[in-house]
C-alpha cells in the first residue's frame, strides 16, 4: 500500500472537500480523487461519500482514520530517523504562552529556514499540561517551565533561560521596599496552578509576607496590565519580551538571592524523533548567540529599583 493514499485520506477527511485537499497537498484534484479510488480498491471498501463539492467519510473509513494516522506517523518517524543531513517528518512542540510570543518566533525563524522539509506543529498550555502530552506521547517536547519534581529517566529537561522573579509596582508607587510594595498593596496573584505562582507563593511563605490578595489570574500580560492600571502589585517572573505595549509600571528586584524560574525544553529520550528535538536545541542556541539590539523595555534593573516599561 502506498502510503500517499493514506495521507490523501487523512487530508480529504480533516478538510472535508477534494479540491480543498488538493490544494493542501499541491496536487489536481484528479489526483485525489485517483488516489482515493486507489485506497477503496485496495481495502475494499467504499470511504468518502460525496455530497455535492463537499465529502463525509463512510462508516468504514471512520472505523479506520485513527489507525491511518497511526501508520502514517509511523512512516514519518522512519523518515525522521533515516535522514541525517536533511531532516523531514512531523515535529509537534508545545510552548508556554511567554515562549509564543518571545523567545520562540525567531528561533522558529531560523530553523524552518534551516530545515525546509519539517512540518511543524506549536501547541499553547500551561506547563503542567504540555509535560503531560509529552508523557502520553501526544507531544514530542515542549518548551515549560522546570518541573517542581524530579522527572523520570526517560525524559530530559534543559535550561535555555532563567528568570528572574521580581515584584511590578503600578508607576506612581514611591517605596523601592520590594517587601513593603507587597504588603501595603493590594495583591494580584499568578495563578498557583502554574508552576512559577507557585515558586511566588513559596518565596512569600518563606518570608512571612501575607499581603491582601484581590485577583487571581493565569495570564501574566493580563497580570501586568492591571499593576499598570494601579489596581495592585504583583510577584512575578521578568518574563522574555515583547511586554504588553504603553505600560509605565515599576520593575523591582528582590533581596538576594531572589526565585528564579528556569524555562526548558523537555523531551522523551525515546523518541524517534530526538535528533530533530536536539536540531531544535541547537537553533536555539545559534539564535541566543546571535548578536541582538538590547530590548529598551527590559533593561537591567539595580536591585530595589524600578524602570518603565
Amino acid at each position: 500500500m502506498d502510503t500517499r493514499f493514506l495521507e490523501t485520506f487523512l487530508v480529504v477527511v480533516e478538510r472535508g472537500s477534494l479540491a480543498e485537499a488538493a490544494r493542501t497537498l499541491n496536487v489536481t484534484p484528479a489526483a485525489v480523487a485517483q488516489r482515493i479510488n486507489a485506497l477503496e480498491a485496495e481495502i475494499g471498501h467504499t470511504l468518502l461519500q460525496r455530497n455535492g463539492r463537499t465529502v463525509q467519510p463512510t462508516i468504514n473509513a471512520a472505523a479506520i482514520v485513527e489507525q491511518a494516522r497511526v501508520i502514517v506517523g509511523q512512516v514519518n518517524d522512519l523518515r525522521s530517523i533515516a535522514a541525517l543531513d536533511r531532516p523531514v517528518g512531523r515535529l509537534r512542540v508545545g510552548a508556554i504562552p511567554t515562549m509564543v510570543t518571545g523567545l520562540l518566533p525567531g528561533v522558529l525563524r531560523r530553523f524552518v529556514q534551516q530545515f525546509p522539509g519539517i512540518d511543524f506543529h506549536i501547541v499553547p498550555g500551561s506547563s503542567a499540561q504540555l509535560l503531560a502530552m509529552v508523557q502520553e506521547g501526544g507531544l514530542d517536547a515542549a518548551f515549560i517551565v522546570e518541573p517542581p519534581f524530579d522527572l523520570s529517566k526517560t525524559y530530559e529537561f534543559r535550561t535555555i533561560r532563567t528568570e528572574r522573579m521580581i515584584v511590578i509596582a503600578p508607576p506612581e508607587e514611591p517605596s523601592d521596599d520590594p517587601f513593603e510594595i507587597l504588603r501595603s498593596n493590594n495583591f494580584i496573584r499568578y495563578g498557583r496552578n502554574h508552576w512559577s505562582g507557585r515558586l511566588a507563593d513559596s518565596y512569600m511563605t518563606r518570608h512571612n509576607l501575607r499581603p491582601h490578595e484581590q485577583i487571581e489570574l493565569d495570564s501574566l500580560e493580563s497580570i501586568a496590565i492591571m499593576v499598570n492600571e494601579g489596581i495592585g502589585a504583583s510577584l512575578v517572573p521578568d518574563w522574555a519580551p515583547p511586554w504588553p505595549a504603553g505600560l509605565r509600571l515599576r520593575k523591582i528586584s528582590l533581596p538576594s538571592p531572589a526565585p528564579q524560574r528556569r524555562i526548558g525544553l523537555v523531551w522523551g529520550t525515546l523518541s524517534p524523533r530526538e535528533r530533530l528535538i536536539k536540531r531544535l536545541l541547537r537553533a536555539f542556541d545559534d539564535s541566543v548567540a546571535a548578536p541582538r539590539a538590547r530590548c529598551p523595555l527590559h533593561s537591567e534593573i539595580g536591585n530595589a529599583r524600578s524602570a518603565s516599561l
